[in-house]
């Protein structure tokens, strides 16, 4: 599919952002008055980024409050919801620990929230079968991965981070393997898009029409297998450095830079995962 860059922002910063409040949510992060106050805002500043950026991808972004009304079957709607009510129970959580409080039931409530959050995030692609490579579980494990290792990182957890990093790069680069193998185990091919198969082997004689088209835009696209290969690389060397850079005297500095290194990761892998995502419309045209 076409990598957007709405989506891709969407998806690596929301989820940083939502996972670093989980923590804050959680109490896990020992943090009070002007120092949660700057460690929510951290939070709140990626979280409302990332879901900001998903309106750019909207044909209409002014209507994006209609995403809201579908909630018994979209889970993009039901992502809008929990996100707002994750947004808003956060709140006086804040206020709390800011004035030096404990998060409490609140608490719990809120970093519950956060996680759904990125569960339902994670299920938008998931629950896609057109899309074998993303139609998995590993999906929403490695959306959660993300979420819960770069707030790790953003929360100072030095030890928790260097872990976290190295088992999402290990899922990572299992993922990368399994993923290349997924669309051929789906079993579609030219014949059975077309209902053709019965008859012997289906291909393509003629376009079915001389320009391009929205599908062919938006749901076609192929990566070289050099240029793949190189991010993939980029993708584990940034999302696996954090593992080692955490380890050291922990310092302002090691966590910005092991923070830089796993955004780097993080965009990388992301837009391989919408660039290698192979739509089964692609059957059509002959390009799968």
């Amino acid at each position: 599919m076409h990598p957007a860059p709405s989506v891709i922002i969407f998806t690596v910063l929301s989820g940083l952002g939502f996972g670093f409040l989980g923590y804050l949510n959680l109490g896990l992060v020992p943090t009070r008055g002007l120092g949660a106050m700057l460690a929510f805002g951290v939070g709140y500043g990626f979280a409302v980024i990332g879901l900001l950026a998903s309106t750019f991808h909207l044909g209409r972004p002014e209507r994006a409050l209609r995403a809201f009304t579908q909630w018994r079957t979209s889970w993009l709607s039901r992502e809008a919801w929990v996100s707002v009510a994750a947004l808003l129970v956060t709140a006086p959580v804040a206020l709390e620990m800011m004035g030096g409080g404990a998060p409490g039931l609140w608490g719990l409530i809120a970093g519950f929230l956060c996680l759904a959050t990125v569960g339902c995030t994670s299920m938008i692609y998931a629950q896609l079968k057109t899309v074998p490579r993303w139609n998995h579980w590993s999906t929403p494990a490695l959306f959660f991965g993300f979420a819960l290792t770069g707030g790790a990182i953003l929360s100072g957890l030095a030890l928790l981070g260097a872990i976290f990093s190295l088992l999402l790069t290990i899922g990572v680069g299992l993922t990368f393997r399994a993923g290349d193998r997924r669309f051929a185990a789906a079993g579609s091919t030219l014949g059975t898009a077309t209902g053709l198969g019965t008859l012997g082997e289906v291909r393509v004689f003629e376009q079915a029409h001389t320009a391009g088209n929205y599908l062919m835009r938006e749901m076609i696209h192929v990566v070289g297998r050099k240029h793949a290969t190189r991010l993939r690389g980029i993708a584990l060397i940034g999302l696996g450095l954090p593992a080692v850079i955490l380890l050291l005297p922990e310092t302002l500095v090691t966590v910005l830079v092991a923070l830089t290194f796993h955004l780097i990761g993080a965009f990388a892998a992301r837009w391989l995962f919408f660039a290698q995502a192979e739509h089964v419309v692609g059957l059509y045209y002959g390009q799968r």
